[in-house]
């Protein structure tokens, strides 16, 4: 098999490569809103700003209108930074002791990236997980037989996590990557391909196994087309704002993105 021109891919974790439909988060945020404070929060509402760190996640899911609205008529003020470390303290030890159960690769993912290995491609991530839970899941996911060469947890670095650049830029150092204009991102959502974007690099979104779609892996196995297309709209309209280079199903349709990228870079192009 001949050496790629591409010298690393950077995969997100929780619905790209284990965990499909990224429950593993949206589930604990639920329930630490509801542990902390009695306050009932859906599935969707904590699925809205998928993507950031932990922290910055619950600050803007205290930001959603409706949220907003109902935390002001139930407790007389908006959500402060008090009430968030509350919740983030409620919600870290849960995640840690759930996360495990989320650990499952995606169907697919490893013979994607064993192959990408195969050709000489390196394999970076990174995650809106804080270190702690990361060490976790690392460790579940490897049982599983996935390993990447290198891994960022958000709070790893003291300039923050996504949209910004640090964490996709601290695998292209660590991985010895020579040219950002040679990486590709891939992740299902918005503020990971957006991170992509501001590293210099290619972005992929994923629209059916991750947190966009919302479906369980059974129910995207036992869905039919209409369901399936119903699904792939609602992640395209969030995914699409944020201009990635590709959108594709799952990652076991990402051999083809990779095959056409080689050939964008072969012609001269860049992201």
């Amino acid at each position: 098999m001949s050496k790629s021109p591409i010298q690393a891919v950077i995969f997100d974790w929780a619905g790209t490569i284990v965990d499909f439909g990224s429950f593993a988060p949206t589930s604990i945020f639920v329930e630490a809103f509801k542990r902390e404070y009695d306050f009932d929060l859906s599935l969707d509402e904590a699925r809205e700003p998928m993507g950031l760190g932990k922290w910055e996640h619950i600050q803007a899911v205290g930001q959603i209108p409706a949220v907003k609205a109902r935390w002001i008529d139930r407790f007389g003020s908006a959500m402060c930074s008090d009430d968030i470390d509350c919740i983030y303290q409620t919600f870290m030890p849960l995640q840690k002791a759930k996360v495990s159960d989320h650990a499952e690769p995606i169907p697919h993912a490893l013979e994607v990236v064993n192959s990408l290995k195969q050709q000489g491609i390196k394999i970076g991530s990174c995650s809106g997980y804080p270190r702690q839970v990361m060490d976790v899941l690392v460790a579940s996911a490897k049982d599983y037989g996935y390993q990447p060469d290198y891994i960022v947890a958000t709070d790893d670095l003291p300039q923050g996590g996504r949209p910004a650049a640090f964490m996709a830029l601290k695998n292209v150092i660590e991985l010895g990557v020579t040219d950002v204009r040679q990486c590709i991102k891939v992740d299902d959502a918005a503020p990971g391909i957006d991170e992509g974007h501001n590293a210099g690099m290619w972005t992929v979104g994923l629209l059916l196994s991750g947190n966009e779609a919302g479906l369980t892996l059974q129910q995207y196995l036992d869905a039919d087309d209409e369901t399936l297309a119903i699904a792939r709209e609602k992640a395209r309209l969030k995914l699409e704002k944020s201009r990635p280079h590709y959108l594709i199903d799952t990652i076991a349709d990402f051999p083809q993105v990779v095959a056409d990228i080689e050939r964008r870079l072969a012609a001269g192009e860049r992201p």
